[in-house]
C-alpha cells in the first residue's frame, strides 16, 4: 500500500519553525459554538456509552432534513449511518463493489480502501476541467462509479445537468454509483445538488469534518439505497460498533446554517486572494468547491515531490506533491486553508522562492 503522502509531509513540517501549513485538508475555522458546548454538555451527563451502530437517531434525522433543506431531497433517517469519519463510510461503500472506477486526480486513500478489500481501481482519465467524460467509459470494464463533486484536489464541481447524466448512465447501464460530498457547503456556485437527486440508488457519503470545521471529532454519514441499508448496518456493527458517542452529540448543534454561510464566505475570499495572487506563476484551474488550487508547475520542475520538498525547507511553505493524487509529477495541491495575513505571507515567499530557485 502506498504511504499518504500529505501525512509524512505534514510530519517533516512539524520539525521546522515559521512554516506556513498549506499541505492538509483541516479547516482552520472553529465549528458552530454550541458544538462545543454539547460536547461539553454531553460529557456532564455522562452520554459516552454505545449507540446503536446506525447512530443516534435524532442525529441521523437532523441530517435527514439537511437533505430537504440543502436539495429538496428525502431521505430516509433509517437508511443513514453514522460513521467515523468518511474514512469507514468507504470501507461500508467499497464492499458492495468488486471493479471500481473513478475520475483521476483522485483522493489517494480512495484505491488504498480497494486494496484493503481486495476490490480493483481503476483511474479513469478527465478532460481538462478534470471532470469525468461518460462517453470515455466504454473502454473499461467495470460495475462501481466513484465521484468526489467537489473534488480533491482540484476543486471541480459537477454542475446539475453532468451530475444528473452520470447518474442516468449508472441507472441505465446498472452501475453502482458512490458520490463523495464530503466538500458540499464549500461550494462557490449554486448550479449543484446530490447525486441523490437524480439517482436514489447511489451511496452518499458525507461528513462534519469540512464544510462544518470539525476534522478531528471523526463524524462522518453514509446513505445507502433501501436494499443495501441492513447488510451496510451489519458491517457497521463489525467495523465501527458506533461512531464515537460524543462526536454524535455534538454534530447535533452543527447545523447553523448563518454561521456556516459565514464559512463558506470565508473560505470563498481565501480562494479569491490565492488564485489571483498565484495564477500568473502557476497554470491553474480557477476551483469551484473545497478548498485546493491545483496548481501545475511543469514550467518549473517535474518532480513535484522534490519541487515541494525545497519549498517546505527553502522557503518555509508545506504544500502537498501531485503524485499523492495519481500520476501527476507536474503539479501541487496548496489548502487555503489558513487566514488572509498567513497566505499573504506564503504567497511572498512562494514568488521569492519562484524567482531565487526556479
Amino acid at each position: 500500500m502506498k504511504p499518504f503522502i500529505v501525512m509524512d509531509i505534514v510530519k517533516e513540517s512539524q520539525k521546522l519553525s515559521d512554516v506556513v501549513h498549506l499541505e492538509i485538508g483541516e479547516p482552520d475555522l472553529l465549528p458552530s459554538p454550541a458544538v462545543k458546548k454539547a460536547a461539553l454538555k454531553a460529557i456532564e451527563e455522562n452520554r459516552f456509552f454505545y449507540t446503536e451502530s446506525k447512530g443516534l437517531k435524532n442525529l441521523r434525522e437532523k441530517i435527514s432534513m439537511h437533505y430537504k433543506k440543502f436539495y429538496d431531497v428525502d431521505v430516509n433517517p433509517e437508511n443513514i449511518i453514522i460513521t467515523t469519519g468518511t474514512s469507514t463510510a468507504f470501507l461500508i461503500a467499497f464492499y458492495f463493489a468488486k471493479v471500481i472506477a473513478s475520475p483521476t486526480p483522485t483522493y489517494p486513500c480512495y484505491p488504498n480502501f480497494a486494496e484493503i478489500e481486495n476490490k480493483k481501481f481503476i483511474n479513469i482519465p478527465t478532460d481538462k476541467n478534470f471532470k469525468l467524460n461518460i462517453n470515455s467509459l466504454q473502454n473499461y470494464e467495470f460495475d462501481t462509479i466513484m465521484i468526489s463533486s467537489p473534488n480533491n484536489p482540484t476543486g471541480s464541481v459537477y454542475d446539475k445537468k453532468e451530475l444528473k447524466d452520470i447518474c442516468e448512465f449508472c441507472e441505465k447501464n446498472q452501475k453502482l454509483l458512490i458520490s463523495d460530498e464530503l466538500y458540499h457547503g464549500l461550494v462557490y456556485t449554486d448550479n449543484y445538488t446530490t447525486a441523490l437527486k437524480y439517482n436514489k440508488n447511489a451511496i452518499v457519503i458525507n461528513g462534519f469534518s469540512k464544510f462544518f470545521c470539525m476534522p478531528g471529532f471523526r463524524i462522518g454519514w453514509v446513505i445507502m439505497p433501501e436494499n443495501l441499508t441492513r447488510e451496510a448496518e451489519i458491517l457497521a456493527q463489525n467495523i465501527l460498533i458506533s461512531a464515537p458517542t460524543l462526536s454524535q452529540y455534538a454534530a447535533l448543534e452543527a447545523f447553523n446554517y448563518e454561521y456556516l454561510q459565514s464559512i463558506k464566505e470565508e473560505f470563498q475570499k481565501r480562494r479569491d486572494f490565492l488564485y489571483e495572487n498565484l495564477k500568473d506563476i502557476f497554470k491553474i484551474s480557477e476551483p469551484q468547491g473545497a478548498f485546493y488550487l491545483w496548481c501545475d508547475i511543469s514550467r518549473y520542475s517535474d518532480n513535484s515531490y522534490e519541487f515541494a520538498k525545497e519549498l517546505l525547507y527553502k522557503a518555509k511553505v508545506a504544500t502537498t506533491p501531485g503524485i499523492d493524487f495519481g500520476d501527476y509529477p507536474t503539479h501541487i495541491r496548496i489548502a487555503y486553508t489558513k487566514n488572509l495575513k498567513e497566505l499573504e505571507i506564503a504567497v511572498k515567499r512562494i514568488k521569492n522562492f519562484i524567482e531565487n530557485y526556479c
